[in-house]
């Protein structure tokens, strides 16, 4: 039969691994809302935000599916807390219970104020 190959005893570890790549991880969620440490590029400073359960789930129902991204006042709500400037500009679509935010580069932390061209 075409498919005696299979159930090779050389294919199933082949088989296995494929398994194990491409199957759905399951999702860790922190007990408290974890913070990256920032990074950046030329233009902007970067952290991504891992929400615990419970938020995340807030997050969901207020973004009705993360069809859109969170402003300041919402993700304050739900329990983010860091300085002023901060964006959400993007969810991480593997794991959406990582929220990505940057602020430009130069901008004040107490006041959110972007610098100003010189």
């Amino acid at each position: 039969s075409s498919a005696f190959w299979l159930c090779t005893p050389l294919f199933l570890p082949d088989l296995f691994v494929a398994l194990l790549t491409f199957w759905p991880k399951m999702v860790h969620y922190p007990d408290e809302i974890e913070y990256s440490e920032k990074y950046q590029d030329d233009r902007y400073e970067y952290r991504h935000v891992i929400l615990n359960r419970t938020a995340a789930k807030e997050v969901w129902k207020l973004t009705d599916s993360m069809k859109r991204l969170l402003g300041e006042d919402e993700w304050r709500g739900v329990g983010v807390q860091q300085s002023r400037g901060w964006v959400h500009y993007e969810f991480h679509r593997p794991e959406p219970h990582i929220l990505l935010f940057r602020r430009e580069l130069g901008t004040d932390p107490v006041t959110g104020k972007k610098p100003t061209a010189a």
